[in-house]
């Protein structure tokens, strides 16, 4: 059979009931309604090794079928009693059967007249429409070739190259309609989990699923303590699916949901395993560098994105995620009422020191609505047990949700960052409480005096017109007073804004912008610090610190979690 002897024929008694193919020196895959009468007196024959006919064979996994033609779960594992010297089936990537136009596919059983060599069919899938989620409907490439009937249940489907996508499961009754079903080997995982280390990812090339299983199966050899979902979340990415409601059981659970759930999962289950192998062996070094290398900025950051949800007023989309050796890791992504996100934020954050590196800098970075970006998030308790202040404890900046997702503005921050980056002085932009100035007169001051820090009397809402400038040109670095002057107005005598404004420029003398972050941190202690905190200068400084380099790789857009 120029290689395809593992196609099987299942018998009892001397009775052929049905088809099947070897997966394993000792196992055979078929349908549970062939073997509907258990295990007693049960043999499997290969046709093409005619000394290998009536070895013993047992029912050893049952897919759960109850006996209808419309049940699920028709499939059988079979053990057999004698490992056989044959090379078992190979299969084709999931999905293999589609196609425009749709490939031809073979079954090879054993119908009445045709029990004992066999008889082969030609059919093709007729859509990528699962029915009932479960099976795939076939129909006859022609109206005169060899229809599916009994003796062809059990038996492979291939491709014309012998590789299987699946195994025929039903056929139509009627003698004139060539119509008949099959199980996908996605559908048939889903009752014989053991089958997805079977199943390649890809057609050709370095496959990553065997590496997985193996990694699996040491995983749980060692004991290794992990957590399935987040390394689901890990794998997946920034656009990949929500974890199921209720996450996964086990660790072979969330590789299966990768495999069978994820479209194109190759570059998923490798994500994956390089997870799992650093878990069990230490980090893994880059193979190639991802984007911008972050060790640039100096930061390793912890990205906290807060939006609107679009399910209401009160609701928004909170992502928590890490970024370590140039790649996102999520932590999460949840839809909360806005008097939930300081809590799940701060056990977000928590859980996104895991994700790096013993000797990283950390750099927490909110990623706000243009209109919050007044938000006191560097005033936040660290956690429930720890009042204090995120922006004493760590480095904490905001920069605006539009831009932050901007190609167009990223490439433009990208080149002021690389002049800043080589000791070019850093080029500081006052804006008054009192300016009359036209934004767009500002806009234009802004980009012929190649402003990358401007500094705010007042919050956003005192001068929106003025960030918005500040915003779009774009300027890397903007910083504020969020109880300085509330308004735009001019002033005749000194007031809260300029004398704030004053001693920030004094402060910020011979800073390099790369170490902007850091040195708020400190300006922050300074003022909880102080005798009287409450008047200090620097208590409610806001810093807007915006670099693309931290954050390597395609920047994603919330979305609503599904579950």
């Amino acid at each position: 059979m120029r290689g395809h002897a593992w196609h099987a024929r299942i018998e009892c008694g001397g009775s052929v009931l049905g088809a099947g193919f070897l997966v394993a020196p000792n196992t055979v895959l078929t349908c549970a309604h062939v073997v509907a009468g258990g295990s007693a007196g049960l043999t499997v024959s290969f046709p093409g090794r005619r000394d290998l006919a009536g070895v013993p064979a047992t029912v050893a996994v049952h897919g759960g079928w109850a006996g209808g033609d419309t049940d699920p779960g028709d499939l059988a594992v079979l053990e057999l009693a004698d490992r056989v010297p044959l090379s078992p089936a190979g299969f084709a990537p999931p999905g293999a059967e589609q196609g425009l136009p749709a490939p031809s596919l073979e079954a090879y059983g054993f119908p009445e007249g045709y029990d004992g060599d066999g008889q082969i069919a030609e059919y093709r899938a007729v859509s990528a429409q699962r029915i009932a989620d479960e099976w795939v409907q076939l129909e006859a490439v022609t109206g005169h070739g060899q229809p599916l009937r009994h003796g062809f249940s059990g038996a492979a489907v291939t491709l014309k190259d012998g590789r299987v996508v699946g195994m025929v499961a039903q056929m139509a009754a009627e003698p004139d309609v060539r119509v008949a079903r099959m199980l996908p080997t996605e559908v048939m995982a889903r009752y014989w989990p053991a089958l997805g280390e079977l199943v390649p990812a890809l057609a050709d090339g370095p496959d990553p699923v065997r590496r997985l299983y193996a990694l699996v199966r040491r995983a749980e050899a060692e004991g290794l303590e992990c957590r399935p979902d987040q390394l689901f979340v890990d794998a997946v990415g920034d656009f990949g699916p929500e974890p199921p409601p209720g996450g996964f059981p086990s660790l072979p659970a969330a590789v299966g949901y990768v495999q069978w759930e994820v479209p194109e999962p190759a570059e998923a289950l490798t994500r994956f395993a390089d997870r799992l192998t650093e878990l069990l062996d230490g980090p893994v070094a880059p193979t190639a560098p991802a984007g911008p290398d972050p060790d640039q900025a100096g930061w390793a950051p912890i990205l906290v994105e807060i939006d609107r949800s679009g399910a209401g007023q009160d609701q928004v989309t909170v992502a928590v995620s890490a970024y370590r050796e140039g790649r996102r890791r999520p932590v999460g992504t949840v839809r909360l009422t806005r008097a939930e996100v300081q809590r799940y934020v701060q056990r977000g954050i928590d859980e996104a020191f895991t994700h790096l590196a013993p000797d990283a800098e950390e750099l927490l970075t909110f990623v706000l609505p243009r209109d919050w970006l007044d938000l006191p998030v560097a005033h936040w308790a660290c956690s429930a047990d720890d009042p204090t202040p995120l922006g004493c404890a760590h480095p904490v900046v905001v920069t605006e949700g539009a831009r932050h997702r901007s190609n167009r503005l990223r490439h433009r921050l990208g080149k002021k960052w690389q002049r800043l980056s080589a000791g070019s002085a850093t080029a500081v932009h006052r804006v008054d409480c009192g300016t009359r100035e036209h934004p767009f007169g500002l806009r234009k001051r802004l980009r012929e005096t190649g402003a990358d820090l401007a500094v705010f009397a007042g919050p956003p809402s005192a001068v929106p017109e003025y960030f918005e400038v500040g915003l779009n040109m774009p300027v890397p670095i903007l910083l504020w007073s969020r109880s300085g002057c509330p308004d735009g107005a001019g002033h005749r005598a000194p007031c809260a804004g300029s004398a704030f404004l004053d001693a920030l420029i004094t402060s910020l003398e011979g800073v390099p912008p790369a170490e902007l972050p850091g040195h708020i941190q400190t300006l922050r202690e300074d003022a909880l610090a102080d005798d009287e905190p409450e008047r200090h200068w620097a208590r409610d400084i806001q810093l807007l610190w915006d670099d693309p380099r931290c954050f390597p790789g395609p920047t994603a857009s919330l979305h609503s979690p599904v579950a």
